[in-house]
Formats: C-alpha cells, structure tokens, sequence
C-alpha cells in the first residue's frame, strides 16, 4: 500500500508594493515651517559671508585702490606676493616663527597647569580663575597695559624691574630681536588659560579606572602619564594646537598698538615684529592697494588651510602608530 505524499504548491510571493515617494507639496508642508526659519540666516550668510568672500577673490585678480575700477590682472598679485615682496616674505618668517613658539608655549604650559590644578579644591578653582582671566580680558586692553609695562621711559614697569635688579633702562619696542619674544609673551599670558581650562576637562574625563589599573601593574606616575593620560588628552589637544594656530595666523592687535606710533608705521623696528594682517592692512588701509591686500588675504587662508590639514594628518599618523 503506498502513501501518496501531497506536496502544497508555494504560496506565490506577494507583488513587492511600489515604493511611494512623498508628494512635494506634502515635503513642503511637513519641512516648510524650518525651511521659513531658515530663510533670516541664509540671507546673512549669503550677504555677509559668501558675497564678500567672492568680491575679495575677484578683487584679488585686480589692480584695485577703491576709487577707479578695478583692472583685471589675473595672478599678477599673487606671482608678485610670492616671488618678489620682501616685506611679504619677512612678515611670513616673523609669522611662523611666532605661531610655532606660542602655539607651543601655550599648549605644554595650558597641560601642566591642567595637571597641577585639576582637583575640585577651593584653592585649585581659585588659581584656575586666576590663570583663566587674561582669556576673557578685553584684547585692546590687555595690549595696552603690556604697552606701558615696556615703555622705554624710567616708569614702565619692565625698566623699574630692570633697575631694582641692578641694570638700566632698556627700549624693549625698538629692540628688533625682541620683537617676537614679546609678542610670544603675549599670546602665552592670554591664551595659557584657555588652554588649561580645556586640558582640566579632558583630564577629569579620563577613568579612574585605568590609573588604578596602571598603579596595581606598578607603573609609575610618569608612565601613566605617558600611556594614559597623553593618549587620552589627544582630541583636546588636537583642538587647542588647530585653534590656537589659526588664532596666532591672524595676530594684529598687538602688532599694531605696540609699535604703530603713526599711520604710516606698521611692523615695529625695521619690519621685526610684521606679521601677515598688520602687512595686510598697511598695504589696503595705508596704500590703498586693496586688489594687492585681497591676495594677501587668500595667501593667508591657503596657508591655514595647509597648516591645519597637516596637523590632522600628523595626529592621524600617531593615532594609527
């Protein structure tokens, strides 16, 4: 006797359903109430922002002092910037010389204070404010005072230091090679707060737990500052050497308080202290060559641009290593 073995036919798939697409009026219906909202800051965003980014690259090309029209030149600024300004090559020296130093500076000193005042003690807040306020100060300010404590007369402060050490008075401003050094100084005093303000935050982040794991293997304080605590740290530090580079790009205020003693001085002693914006704006405010500056400009963001690629890409490269 045999079993007949009946085999069910497969149920057939069901037909996939078309996807349907929202309707452009139901899009606008559901997103236009954002889009309206939008609308005030694309407006500014267009007018302030990439309106004049595009005139400056226009006028760049130009040969333009803002009274006739401007007449086109192509890259003429640009070949003239790069291979023939010695001023221009000066004040590029004078800026990486200053950016690398105070960029340094204020990244090591910003970390040992962070490392020294990271408790919640009264007295690590208090000196964490202490060493906080130069980075909310008012910049014209600051510049100012820094002005009078390097005033070549009897009464500035660094000469009455000078003299209570036994010395005599000194022209801090017309000495060329301390042009730098000074600025240097200036940038550290107000940016080293900045810094350690960042580096307490990204310290306090950091478990607990691996410190107490690193101590039970018994390593030493340095070691777990070197495997742990600087590992951990470098997003932070990564935000505060890009941040305080691009800032150190764009130094003008003391450049031009300190050493502008007329309209038509920009730069300190034969040029030591010029850097990119102070030339920038002699040469468009002073000279009138606003074609000429707008190239200076462009210079200018395409060595942040490079200067800022290169370091992520060195802190990618360590990341991997």
């Amino acid at each position: 006797m045999s079993v007949k073995q009946t085999v069910r036919p497969e149920p057939e798939a069901e037909p996939a359903r078309p996807v349907r697409r929202p309707r452009r009026g139901h899009r606008l219906q559901r997103f236009g109430p954002a889009y309206l909202m939008l609308v005030p800051f694309a407006l500014l965003f267009l007018v302030f922002l990439v309106y004049p980014l595009g005139r400056s690259l226009y006028y760049s090309l130009t040969d333009f002092n803002g009274i006739r029209s401007p007449e086109l030149v192509g890259f003429e600024n640009f070949t003239t910037l790069i291979f023939e300004d010695d001023r221009f090559h000066t004040a590029i020296w004078n800026t990486f010389k200053y950016v690398i130093a105070s960029v340094a500076l204020t990244t090591a000193l910003g970390l040992l204070l962070a490392m020294s005042f990271k408790s919640t003690s009264m007295r690590d807040r208090l000196l964490r404010t202490v060493f906080f306020l130069p980075s909310v100060s008012a910049g014209v300010g600051v510049v100012l005072v820094w002005k009078w404590i390097f005033m070549v007369d009897s009464w500035g402060l660094a000469n009455t230091i000078s003299r209570f050490l036994g010395g005599g008075n000194k022209a801090w401003l017309a000495e060329p090679t301390l042009s730098v050094p000074i600025l240097v100084v200036l940038a550290v005093w107000g940016g080293v707060g900045y810094a350690m303000v960042l580096f307490v935050a990204g310290v306090n982040a950091i478990p607990d737990e691996l410190y107490e794991q690193a101590s039970i293997d018994g390593a030493s304080k340095v070691r777990q500052f070197w495997h742990i605590t600087l590992p951990m740290l470098r997003p932070v530090t990564v935000f505060v050497v890009i941040t305080s580079t691009i800032g150190a790009f764009q130094i003008f205020e003391p450049v031009y308080l300190l050493w502008n003693r007329s309209s038509s001085i920009v730069g300190g002693p034969i040029d030591s202290a010029l850097t990119i914006v102070p030339y920038l704006y002699d040469m468009g405010f002073n000279r009138f060559q606003l074609g000429y500056a707008s190239a200076i400009a462009w210079v200018l963001f395409f060595i942040i641009f490079i200067v800022t690629l290169i370091q992520l890409r060195v802190t990618r490269t360590f990341k991997e290593f």
